[in-house]
C-alpha cells in the first residue's frame, strides 16, 4: 500500500499503481470532476500518473494557477491539432499558456485570415466534442529527433537539439496529433468546454527579429461558457477603456510620428500629471524624504562603475561630449548615490531618504511600444534610502506603509511578490541571502501574503514588487522595493559610526507610481477617463441656459476659479441638454446649470456626471462640498 499525505495533513492509503484521478475521485466526487492536474512531492504531473511510493499530493482545479496553466496549455494543443487538420503541411513552433489564455505559433505560407480563424475555432470545438484522451509518452533524444524530423517539424527538431544528449523527451498525444511537450495536461479534450480564438499576430521565432516571422493565433478557454462570456465582456470593456483611445478623446496626451515612444502631454494631461506629482511631494515630505534632481546625461565611467554598462547597455542611449562617451540615464540611482557621496555623513544623519521625480530613457523595440504603458522615456518616482544595517527592517516597513497609503487613495487592491537572485547578478550568495531575508522578514512583520519569484530580482539585489489590481481584475506591476548591499560597495559609500570609524551604509531603491506615464495610463483605464474630482482636468463646467444668463454664469465661474476650482464656462449658443451631453462625454464631474431662478437666488442647479440631477443649492454650499471632496480625494 502507498501512504498519500494530502494538503490538509491527512493520510490515505491506496494500492500501488493507483492513479491520481482515482485518488481525487475517492476524496470527493466534486474533486474527481474538477481536478485538472496534481503535484506529487512538489512536481506537477498528469492525473493519469500512478502512485508507486509514499508521497505528498496536492490537486489543482481551474481556480488555481497550475490548474489554469494546464487547462490553457491543453487548449493550445487543441488549437494546433485543429490547424494541422485544416492546413496540412503547416509547421508547428510553440504554444504556451499565457495570462488569461494561450497562443500557438505556426509557419504557414500565407497569413491566416479572420474567416480561417472562425473555421479553426469550429474545428477546435469538434475536437472537444470528440473527448480525445490526452496521453503522455517518452522517447530518447535520438528517437525524438528522428520522429519529428520525419514529420518535417523543423522547429521541434531545433528545440530538441538544444536539450542535453541524455535527455528523456516527453510527448503528448490526442487522437492523431502528437506534440513535443513537458506537460502536464488535462485528462482529455472534453474538459475544454468553452474555447474562443481572439486574435492574430505576427511573431518572430524565439522572439528574435533575425528569425523567420511566424503566424501567432491567440485564444482563451474556460471550464464554463458563463466564465468565457464574462471574460469576453471584460475584453470589450478593456477596449472601451483603452487609454490610447480615451487619451485622444479627452485630449490628454499624444504620441507623434516625430517621437515614437516619447509621449507628449497636452494641457489637460498635465493637470493630471501635476496633481499626481503634488500628491507625491506632499506625502513624501510627511514621510521624511528630501527631494533632489540629478542630470539626465552622465559620463560613461559612472555607468561602468554602477554595472549598467555591462548589464544594461543594450537598453541605453549614448552621446559624445568633448570627445568623451556619455550615456542618457536609464535609471536614477547613480545620480542619487553621487548626491549622498557629495558630503560626509554621520551615523546620526541616517536614514537619509532622497526622492527624485527623475526622467529616464530606455531603448525599447518599436514593436513593443504601447501608448503610455510601454514608452522610451518616462518619469520614475524614485527614492533612495541610505541607512544603518539595523535600520533595514524599519525602513522597508515604512516604504510598505507609504505604498499602501498611495494605492488606497486610488481604490486599488494589490498583490505582493518577492523576487530573488537572477542568473546575471553582482555579489556573493551570502550578501544576497542577507538581503532576501531582510525583505522576507519585513513582509512577515507586516503580515502581508506574498508570492516568491525565484531568479527575478534586479542584478544588484532582491526586490518586493507591488501589482495593482484594476476594476477589470487586471494586474499592473508598479511599486517596487529593492534592497542593495552592492552599490554602496561599488561607489565606496561611507558614514562615520559611533566609534569614529568609517562604515558602509545599506541602500534601498524604491518607486511607488513606478512610471508616472504608465500610472496615468492605468488610471485612465481604471476610471474609464472619469477621474475623481481632485484629478479631473476640469472639475466643474458652468452651463447657462440662454445668452441672457451669461453674466451670472461668468460670476459663478469666476467665483469657482478664484477658490482654486478648475472650472470653465460653456458660452456656446447651444441647447442646454446638448451642453450637458457634451460635458458628460468629456467626463466632467460636475455640471452647473444656471437660468433665471438660479440668477435671482444665487444658486446653481447641480448635475453629477454619473449620479445625475443633484438639485439646486447655494453656490457657496456647492463650493464647500466640492472643496471637501477634492481635499479628501474622494472617489465618486
Amino acid at each position: 500500500m502507498v501512504n498519500v499525505t494530502l494538503k490538509d495533513g491527512s493520510v490515505r492509503q491506496y494500492p500501488a499503481g493507483t492513479s491520481l484521478a482515482a485518488v481525487a475521485k475517492d476524496i470527493s466526487p466534486r474533486l474527481g470532476k474538477e481536478a485538472l492536474v496534481a503535484a506529487v512531492d512538489g512536481r506537477l504531473v498528469d492525473l493519469s500518473h500512478p502512485l508507486e511510493q509514499d508521497c505528498q499530493v496536492e490537486f489543482y482545479t481551474f481556480d488555481s494557477e497550475p490548474g489554469r496553466q494546464a487547462f490553457r496549455h491543453s487548449s493550445a494543443h487543441v488549437l494546433a491539432q485543429a490547424v494541422t487538420r485544416l492546413f496540412p503541411g503547416v509547421k508547428l513552433a510553440i504554444g504556451p499558456a499565457i495570462q488569461d489564455g494561450f497562443y500557438y505559433d505556426f509557419d504557414v505560407p500565407k497569413p491566416f485570415t479572420p474567416e480561417q480563424l472562425a473555421r479553426i475555432e469550429a474545428e477546435m470545438q469538434a475536437i472537444v466534442k470528440e473527448d480525445l484522451p490526452i496521453t503522455r509518452f517518452e522517447l530518447s533524444r535520438q528517437e525524438a529527433l528522428q520522429r519529428f524530423a520525419r514529420a518535417g517539424e523543423d522547429y521541434k527538431v531545433e528545440l530538441i537539439n538544444d536539450l542535453p544528449e541524455d535527455s528523456v523527451i516527453s510527448c503528448y498525444q490526442q487522437g492523431e496529433f502528437v506534440d513535443l511537450c513537458a506537460g502536464p495536461h488535462v485528462p482529455s479534450t472534453g474538459y475544454l468546454k468553452a474555447l474562443k480564438l481572439t486574435s492574430l499576430a505576427g511573431a518572430y521565432w524565439r522572439g528574435n527579429e533575425k528569425n523567420k516571422m511566424l503566424q501567432r493565433i491567440y485564444g482563451t478557454s474556460f471550464p464554463k461558457k458563463s466564465q468565457l462570456e464574462e471574460h469576453l465582456f471584460r475584453i470589450e470593456e478593456a477596449k472601451r477603456r483603452d487609454h490610447r483611445k480615451l487619451g485622444a478623446e479627452l485630449d490628454l496626451f499624444s504620441i507623434q510620428e516625430e517621437g515614437p515612444g516619447f509621449p507628449f502631454f497636452h494641457p489637460k494631461g498635465m493637470v493630471i500629471r501635476n496633481e499626481l506629482e503634488n500628491f507625491w511631494r506632499q506625502e513624501h515630505r510627511k514621510a521624511g524624504y528630501q527631494e533632489i534632481r540629478t542630470p539626465i546625461i552622465l559620463n560613461r565611467a559612472l555607468w561602468e562603475r554602477s554595472g549598467h554598462w555591462d548589464h544594461y547597455r543594450e537598453n541605453m542611449y549614448f552621446t559624445k561630449i568633448d570627445e568623451l562617451d556619455y550615456a542618457v540615464k536609464p535609471m536614477n540611482c547613480p545620480g542619487g548615490i553621487l548626491v549622498y557621496k557629495s558630503k560626509l555623513h554621520s551615523y546620526r544623519d541616517l536614514p537619509i531618504r532622497l526622492g527624485e521625480l527623475g526622467l529616464v530613457h530606455r531603448h525599447e523595440l518599436s514593436g513593443v511600444l504601447h501608448g503610455l504603458m510601454r514608452v522610451r522615456c518616462f518619469t520614475q518616482d524614485d527614492a533612495h534610502i541610505f541607512m544603518l544595517p539595523e535600520q533595514i527592517q524599519q525602513e522597508i516597513k515604512g516604504v510598505i506603509d507609504l505604498i499602501d497609503r498611495f494605492y488606497s487613495v486610488f481604490g486599488f487592491k494589490y498583490q505582493v511578490e518577492l523576487s530573488t537572485k537572477p542568473e546575471k547578478a553582482m555579489g556573493s550568495d551570502e550578501i544576497w541571502e542577507v538581503a532576501t531575508s531582510a525583505l522576507e522578514n519585513a513582509l512577515r512583520d507586516k503580515n502581508m501574503p506574498y508570492k516568491v519569484n525565484p531568479g527575478d530580482g534586479a542584478f544588484y539585489g532582491p526586490k518586493i514588487d507591488f501589482h495593482l489590481e484594476d476594476c477589470l481584475g487586471r494586474t499592473w506591476q508598479c511599486g517596487t522595493i529593492q534592497l542593495d548591499f552592492l552599490m554602496p560597495e561599488k561607489f565606496d559609500l561611507t558614514y562615520v559610526g559611533e566609534d569614529g570609524q568609517k562604515h558602509r551604509p545599506v541602500m534601498i531603491h524604491r518607486v511607488i507610481f513606478g512610471s508616472i506615464e504608465r500610472f496615468i495610463g492605468i488610471l485612465i483605464e481604471h476610471f474609464a477617463g472619469a477621474f475623481p474630482a481632485w484629478l479631473a482636468p476640469v472639475q466643474a463646467r458652468v452651463l447657462p441656459i440662454t445668452d441672457r444668463h451669461l453674466d451670472y454664469a461668468r460670476q459663478v465661474t469666476e467665483t469657482l476659479v478664484s477658490a482654486g476650482i478648475r472650472a470653465e464656462l460653456d458660452e456656446r449658443n447651444e441647447k442646454v441638454n446638448y451642453k450637458i451631453r457634451e460635458a458628460q462625454s468629456q467626463k466632467v464631474p460636475y455640471m452647473l446649470v444656471v437660468g433665471d431662478r438660479e440668477a435671482q437666488e444665487g444658486t446653481v442647479a447641480v448635475r453629477h456626471r454619473s449620479a445625475g440631477d443633484q438639485g439646486a443649492m447655494p453656490l457657496n454650499q456647492f463650493l464647500a462640498l466640492l472643496q471637501e471632496e477634492i481635499a479628501s480625494k474622494q472617489i465618486k
